[in-house]
Formats: C-alpha cells, sequence, structure tokens
C-alpha cells in the first residue's frame, strides 16, 4: 500500500443496504490496516473552505503583537491562539515549526455536560474570522458523526453509539501556519512524529504536501489527497477505546526539500473529541484471548489532561 486507502461518504447515506455495508467494511478495514483514508462527499463545500483559508491567512499576517493578543493564560491552549514553537511531539524537546489557533465546541442549550467548556475567543481585527471557523467545524463535527456511526456498526455495536459523546463534545478546529523556514531547524520539523489524541481527526487538504504516514512495515508514505477530500485518521482515544482494533497511526509533516523553504504552509486539521466523561475503557467484544486488555481505564478527560502535559500545553 503506497497511497491511504479513499472512500466515498455517498455510500454510506445512500439508501442501499450494500453500498452503505461496502463503506463500513471498507474503511474499518483500512483503520484496522493503516489508520487513515481520504473521504469525499463530505459535508463541507469549496465556498467555505475557499471563505474559511482566506480569513485563516488574513490572520496569521496579522503583527506578532496583534496576535499575541489572543493568547490566554491558564487554557492549556484549548481556545485562541498558540504561538510558534510552544507545541512539541510527545517524548520531544524540540518545538514543532508552526503556530496555530483553536475554535472550540460552542454546546447546544440541552447539552447536559459534566463540564464548562472555555469561551471562544473573538479576532476583533477580521469581522467574519470566528463565523467562518464555527461554520466549518459544523460541517466538519456532522461529517465526523457520519465516519463514527460507520465505525460503529463496522465494531458490532448500535449505529448510533457515539453520538451522544461526540455531539456537543470537546473537539477542536485547528487552523495551522508553518510560515517560511528562514535558518537550518536544529532538530526540529514542522510537525514531529505523533499519533492524535482524540477519537479521530478530519484534516482538509493542506496548502503543500508533507504529511506523512507510518505503515506497519515501517516506511512512510505521503498521505496526498485530491483536492475535494478529507484525510481522516483515528486518534489515541479511538484506539484505546477499541482495544488496538482501530489503529491510531503515527504520523508527521516533514520540512519541505530547501529550495521551497520559502513558502509558507497552511493546514486546517478538525480534532473530534467526545464529552470529558466518555468512559475510555477497552470495549468487551474488543478483548479476548487473542487480544488481552491493552490500556488502563481511563475518561476522556482525564486522558486529555494527561496528554496536553505530554506535548507542553498545558503544566
Amino acid at each position: 500500500m503506497n497511497k491511504i486507502p479513499s472512500v466515498d461518504l455517498a455510500d454510506f447515506l445512500s439508501d442501499d443496504p450494500n453500498r452503505k455495508q461496502n463503506f463500513v467494511n471498507e474503511i474499518g478495514s483500512a483503520y484496522e490496516d493503516i489508520g487513515f483514508v481520504s473521504l469525499r462527499n463530505h459535508f463541507l463545500d469549496d465556498a467555505l473552505v475557499s471563505n474559511l483559508y482566506k480569513e485563516v491567512k488574513a490572520f496569521f499576517a496579522l503583527d506578532l503583537a496583534k496576535k499575541k493578543k489572543y493568547e490566554i493564560e491558564g487554557l492549556g491552549g484549548q481556545r485562541g491562539y498558540v504561538s510558534f514553537g510552544k507545541e512539541h511531539a510527545k517524548g520531544k524537546k524540540e518545538g514543532d515549526l508552526k503556530e496555530f489557533w483553536h475554535f472550540g465546541q460552542e454546546p447546544s442549550a440541552d447539552a447536559n455536560l459534566s463540564e464548562t467548556y472555555p469561551e471562544n475567543v473573538h479576532v476583533e481585527e477580521l469581522p467574519d474570522f470566528n463565523e467562518t471557523g464555527m461554520k466549518a467545524y459544523r460541517m466538519l463535527e456532522k461529517t465526523g458523526i457520519y465516519v463514527l456511526r460507520a465505525l460503529a456498526l463496522y465494531i458490532g455495536v448500535d449505529e448510533f453509539y457515539f453520538d451522544h459523546w461526540a455531539s456537543n463534545g470537546n473537539s477542536i478546529l485547528r487552523p495551522i501556519h508553518y510560515p517560511p523556514i528562514t535558518q537550518e531547524p536544529k532538530g526540529a520539523v514542522r510537525a514531529g512524529a505523533h499519533g492524535d489524541i482524540n477519537l479521530i481527526t478530519l484534516l482538509m487538504g493542506a496548502s503543500s504536501g508533507g504529511l506523512q504516514v507510518l505503515r506497519k512495515d515501517g516506511q512512510w508514505i505521503d498521505a496526498i489527497p485530491e483536492e475535494d477530500e478529507l484525510v481522516i485518521n483515528v486518534g489515541d482515544m479511538l484506539e484505546r477505546h477499541t482495544n488496538n482494533k482501530l489503529r491510531s497511526t503515527i504520523h508527521r509533516v516533514t520540512n519541505p526539500p530547501k529550495e521551497q523553504w520559502d513558502s509558507p504552509r497552511f493546514s486546517i486539521p478538525f480534532f473530534m473529541h467526545p464529552r470529558g466523561d466518555m468512559d475510555l475503557s477497552c470495549m468487551d467484544l474488543c478483548v479476548d484471548e487473542q487480544h488481552p486488555k491493552s490500556f488502563e481505564d481511563i475518561t476522556a478527560g482525564d486522558f486529555l489532561t494527561q496528554r496536553l502535559i505530554e506535548i507542553g500545553l498545558k503544566k
């Protein structure tokens, strides 16, 4: 396998039970094998994607002093701006060569949450920035709910098993700016090799290449979707909950060739998190003699806190 598999959400949404089941089989086996797929016919339209990139580029073009106004102490980077080099991969000291922004959940009035999410941070200089970001947030969240429904069927539980946990979950939309590289990086890369923390990640096509996925045989392969596709991968929470049945694959963003150092890179992942009180204990139907329980019991909220400390966003 030299590229990640491509699947069509229209199959899952169709009235044809065979098409729906084929989608479930395709995405489930891909996540057992490599942990990544590219997905077409999602809920994001081209105009919204274009508007979001326009707003994101305008924000990162602001003076650093203006951006730093939106870096809020005490939030562990969960809302607003996170400045260049603050985050690093787990187990790595060098900060990643990136700055980013976080849009977070704005729960519905009847969410009945066990926790309080921080408020989103509003950018005064760009009147359409927050509205555009939250429109994209909702469409990615909707897409993610359907992907989780397919995975629930693949695992062998009720189709709507994840709906309560993922709806009004602590999900994050993260526009990332990788600035031009101006000098030889000392051991730093745009994003060090890592697994994502959350249930699943939905990534809009980045403005240039660099995303690589680690295959089972130890080979890195490029993850290059078509222009209208999302790249979607399993995160560590879902790997834990399914006792390694679905794989959270290590991936990275490499530095470009030296002749392309003067080009910035933008990408916008959506990290789909559940509510903090979701129990991530290994599901009983994923544990047997051949697959003994691999992880300690933990809630999603406690796991998130643990990982934010490990990657340098929380003390």
